[in-house]
């Protein structure tokens, strides 16, 4: 049996799921979500993706509204099709056959065997499940996301993106027991990519090398037009979390803000057993930094080498 990938289809969510490919993990199918962009938007890169990388595996449409408020996406910094880049895009291609997430995913719980999850974004499309299906819910047997914060946000002083996206299906998600393994903003600053290492990407030699290349090198961009010297490889750390032992975990009690308010998607991360009545949730508290950053940029290279 294969996994499943939840996404709002960025760059580093399709380096994610080229990070889970060089794994060797079989990808039985990807549900779509809004987040980076709209969810019109985030099919459209999932066609070009396909239309790219020759993928096969299933894709389908889910969810494109949080569970309660406004639409945020991350738009404003990545731009309208949520994949800044210093020359070529993704290509123009045929929409996919429009399938239904939330049925498809439904039908793959049901089947035997481990039901493991690794999530990119918003967490809307798995809490529409534990509302309407908790019975299928309760199969999941490894939830991996990549969201949430520690000590700080990046969307907000307070709240990472994800997170502040759609609190409420944190909340949702948090409240039905799911394993539940956060991927948090702290961990994922411990691996960054600089411009130096788009150099071996796009020399790989493959037809996708320089594409490839160029969105890395937008992406990386994000930071350095900041003043940064490098990016943080937010999905990617995940993917790498859901693949190998690089990550060391810490069971705690996490709980999401949910006013509307400057704290609303903050994410409250207590590991002092003492301080809670229960844990539900593990949160990401070590990196094999080094070794986790050369996971990713050898998974981009064998597919640019392609």
């Amino acid at each position: 049996m294969g996994v499943w990938i939840d996404t709002d289809m960025g760059f580093d969510d399709i380096a994610a799921i080229m990070v889970v490919q060089s794994s060797g993990l079989a990808i039985d199918g990807i549900s779509l979500v809004f987040g980076n962009a709209t969810l019109q938007a985030v099919c459209r890169n999932a066609a070009g993706a396909v239309a790219a990388f020759g993928w096969s595996m299933p894709i389908h449409q889910g969810r494109a509204m949080p569970v309660l408020g406004a639409l945020e996406t991350a738009q404003s910094i990545l731009g309208d099709n949520g994949i800044p880049t210093v020359g070529q895009s993704l290509p123009d291609a045929a929409a996919l056959p429009k399938s239904d997430a939330f049925a498809v995913l439904c039908g793959w719980l049901e089947g035997a065997g481990e039901k493991r999850i690794l999530a990119l974004g918003p967490l809307t499309n798995i809490a529409a499940l534990c509302l309407a299906r908790p019975d299928l819910a309760a199969r999941i047997s490894d939830l991996t996301w990549m969201g949430g914060g520690v000590t700080s946000g990046n969307h907000t002083a307070s709240a990472e993106f994800n997170a502040f996206a759609d609190p409420e299906a944190l909340a949702i998600v948090l409240s039905h027991g799911l394993p539940l393994r956060m991927v948090d903003l702290d961990a994922c600053r411990k691996v960054t990519a600089s411009p130096a290492d788009v150099l071996p990407i796009r020399y790989a030699g493959g037809k996708n090398a320089g594409l490839i290349a160029d969105l890395l090198e937008g992406f990386i961009g994000i930071a350095t037009r900041r003043g940064r010297p490098a990016m943080a490889l937010y999905d990617p750390v995940a993917a790498v979390a859901f693949t190998s032992e690089l990550l060391g975990w810490r069971h705690a009690r996490i709980d999401v803000e949910l006013h509307a308010s400057l704290t609303r998607g903050r994410t409250v991360v207590e590991a002092r057993a003492e301080k809670v009545t229960g844990f539900n949730a593990h949160f990401a508290e070590t990196v094999n930094a080094e070794a986790a950053k050369l996971a990713v940029l050898e998974a981009l290279r064998r597919e640019a080498a392609l």
